[in-house]
């Protein structure tokens, strides 16, 4: 059972959060967590820390408080999006205390359609196309779009299993610096539609997503349609205030 790290200066509540998501991500808790009482007990820390620590779960919606009886792991609702920095869909549906999970399509080197190709910058280009779970709920369909050398070396990985944004970061050391981000509704192809397991020529929220590096040059064209009712894109938006 991993605890706590006492010498770790990441305060005690956030490590707790995130020693909890785990298990809930990993399905060692099937209702709710324990008590507050044994949480103090198997971290040695106040209430006051436990109760933070859930507290930040039950904001995230990935927990519940029903009073009297405890806080339970919340029913399966809509993934939530927040549009005020760039992620991919795996930390999305981690950050909700979900499993994510994929099923590659296809991958491979095409030339076609060239939009595409002009997006990219290339006269040919590498796609992966996947659909993408959330506890094993269809979710979306994502297809990326990269370079010919940024996909071979991809290709090199188990792209069902991978988390391609770690991949892209961690082992091919490249940077993703923005993006520029647009969210309409499309008509979905017959096949995404069997695939998500929704009715075929109903119109979904489509995401199209060019991601640059810091030298301004297309590292990815992104493109995903995702379930209506299991989706929700998130923003915080203030009034600009004028002088008349």
């Amino acid at each position: 059972m991993v605890e706590i790290d006492m010498e770790n200066p990441i305060p005690y509540h956030v490590q707790i959060k995130n020693l909890l998501r785990k298990e809930i991500i990993d399905g060692r808790y099937k209702e709710k967590i324990p008590s507050e009482r044994e949480l103090m007990n198997r971290f040695s820390v106040s209430r006051t820390t436990v109760r933070e620590a859930i507290t930040h779960l039950v904001n995230d919606g990935v927990l519940t408080k029903v009073h009297g009886k405890g806080t339970y792991i919340s029913p399966k609702r809509p993934i939530e999006e927040w549009l005020n920095s760039l992620h991919s869909l795996t930390e999305t549906v981690r950050k909700m205390g979900m499993k994510p999970g994929s099923v590659l399509l296809n991958s491979g080197v095409m030339t076609e359609p060239r939009y595409f190709a002009d997006k990219i910058g290339e006269k040919e280009f590498f796609t992966i196309e996947r659909l993408r779970t959330a506890d094993g709920d269809p979710i979306a369909i994502e297809r990326h779009y990269y370079s010919r050398e940024i996909g071979h070396q991809l290709s090199k990985h188990d792209l069902e299993t991978a988390a391609i944004y770690e991949l892209i970061e961690k082992k091919l050391g490249i940077e993703l610096h923005q993006a520029e981000q647009f969210i309409s509704c499309k008509r979905i192809s017959d096949m995404d539609a069997e695939n998500l397991g929704i009715p075929k020529g109903i119109n979904v929220l489509c995401v199209e997503r060019l991601i640059k590096g810091a030298d301004g040059k297309p590292i990815e064209l992104y493109i995903s349609f995702y379930k209506p009712d299991m989706y929700v894109f998130r923003i915080k938006t203030k009034r600009q205030k004028y002088s008349s």
